[in-house]
């Protein structure tokens, strides 16, 4: 189940007494050999014996001495007046939120969440104040979702400021927000969000149903989640989306779609997810219509291109002569005087080098790894040609199947292995080979569904108003509907736009 039930398996479940010291002892036994409790007594001669327990490192200490020990040691109630636990609660803690409980499941895990616990001799129950206060990052762009025009914010690893970036897109109460939590150790904290009065009520529910029927003991990012509940989990295409993007998760909920954000992640999901999502950028929507549209257009281009150049090239220069022109058959052939190689074998060495270079790029640090990319590109294809190791044609078709894969970065895992695929089966059997990979590939598309949408919905669907943000992208004046496919409320806008 993916609710963690906040059970330690190591020591045996609190019980809180009305007497502190037990209590006390109690948390020092739960937390044995962490350093980083602190116990802090409170001396007020009117309250009795108090404590304050928390953990250094989770807290904000300014909000500590504000808003909880200065009132405490400050309260002197009247002569006559009883002091009780709702008093101090109502009348004498400053926190912004203040919660009285006796789940001592709960009282351990605020302390461990980073809240402030009040405990007072001779009351079982406690105060959980709120004074979390840990250091996070700040608000950037991403660098994996870079704009050229847009919104430049990006999530950080604090859920909550992450769910502010998202309401403050989304101003109204129609927005919602519902918590769980994952991991029976980490109890990491998720929120789904959808818009109530558009969302698919079909998605919602299978992807509450999922996310509660397995169990895991830490959830340290999103992924963790994504390869439990995706549909298809050994198809090298995605059917959860992600973004690092306020901006972009906030249009997938204005569609119709559900949100999965993960404390600790920047990273945040998205269903369902199609397959045409590939090629959509969040600038489209920022940019000129025509523009976006033939920038569209050619990320289709591209990944047909990256995934098939290599597989023909083998195909024609292999099994099938007679379709390349004499010319340029003299010429390929005359290139390749020297190769020690088969085209098959140069052309697997070639591709295998071009993604160790495009690795290490990327691991390297900015600049560096641009420039050990550029320059080990060019350096080592000019020396394995005059070596006689490759062809130079080899080197074109590499490179252009190279520049192809990276212009659509959200399919590039699946475009890396379709490559090579459709490289195996036009290296054994020509073009007959790569047709069949083309058709086991179109039926392996139109099999899959994310979150029970096919996520080639897009490209059968018989209404003209679905279609206007798939091949390109119509002006926001034309697409006065949401797809049918991903909300129950279709109708986005009535109005059209004002002419003279």
């Amino acid at each position: 189940m993916g609710n963690s039930e906040n059970t330690n398996e190591a020591q045996g479940k609190i019980k809180f007494t009305k007497q502190i010291q037990e209590n006390i002892r109690q948390i020092k036994n739960e937390f044995a050999k962490d350093e980083t409790l602190v116990l802090r007594k409170l001396e007020n001669p009117d309250v009795g014996e108090s404590y304050i327990v928390y953990i250094d490192g989770m807290v904000n200490n300014r909000l500590i001495n504000q808003d909880v020990i200065r009132p405490f040691l400050e309260f002197h109630p009247e002569s006559h007046e009883t002091v009780t636990l709702d008093v101090i609660q109502d009348q004498v803690m400053l926190s912004n939120s203040v919660e009285r409980t006796s789940d001592h499941d709960k009282l351990i895990q605020a302390i461990v969440y980073g809240d402030t616990l009040l405990l007072i001799d001779g009351i079982e129950d406690a105060l959980i104040l709120n004074t979390k206060g840990w250091t996070s990052r700040s608000i950037s762009e991403p660098e994996n979702e870079k704009v050229l025009r847009g919104p430049r914010e990006g999530f950080t690893e604090s859920i909550i400021t992450n769910l502010s970036l998202i309401r403050r897109r989304i101003l109204t109460s129609d927005l919602k927000m519902e918590f769980e939590t994952f991991g029976t150790r980490t109890n990491t904290k998720a929120c789904i969000c959808y818009l109530d009065s558009i969302v698919n009520k079909d998605v919602l529910a299978e992807l509450k149903k999922r996310i509660h029927m397995f169990s895991i003991d830490g959830a340290l990012d999103s992924n963790y989640i994504n390869e439990f509940i995706k549909d298809s989990p050994y198809s090298p295409f995605k059917t959860i989306g992600t973004s690092e993007k306020p901006d972009a998760i906030a249009a997938k909920l204005l569609e119709g779609r559900v949100a999965l954000l993960i404390d600790g992640s920047p990273s945040a999901i998205t269903v369902p997810y199609l397959f045409t999502e590939n090629f959509q950028s969040d600038e489209d929507y920022y940019l000129n219509y025509y523009f976006t549209s033939i920038n569209r257009l050619l990320r289709y281009m591209a990944f047909i291109m990256a995934i098939s150049i290599p597989a023909v090239y083998i195909a024609l220069t292999t099994f099938h002569h007679e379709m390349l022109p004499l010319a340029l058959t003299m010429s390929i052939s005359k290139a390749r005087q020297g190769v020690p190689f088969p085209t098959a074998i140069e052309m697997t060495i070639m591709l295998v080098v071009f993604e160790m270079l495009r690795e290490s790029g990327a691991r390297m640090p900015g600049s560096m790894g641009q420039a050990l990319s550029i320059v080990g590109a060019l350096v080592m294809g000019q020396a394995a040609v005059s070596a006689k190791i490759v062809s130079a044609p080899m080197i074109i078709i590499v490179a252009v199947a190279g520049i192809c894969g990276v212009m659509s970065p959200r399919i590039k895992g699946a475009t890396i292995l379709l490559r090579f695929i459709f490289l195996v089966m036009a290296s054994f059997f020509g073009l007959y080979g790569f047709m069949f990979a083309v058709l086991a590939l179109m039926i392996h598309l139109y099999s899959i569904s994310s979150f029970g949408v096919p996520i080639m919905n897009s490209s059968y669907t018989n209404t003209l108003q679905d279609k206007k943000d798939i091949m390109v992208r119509a002006p926001w004046w034309f697409m006065k509907k949401r797809p049918k496919y991903l909300s129950e409320n279709a109708v986005r806008q009535k109005s059209t736009r004002s002419t003279k």
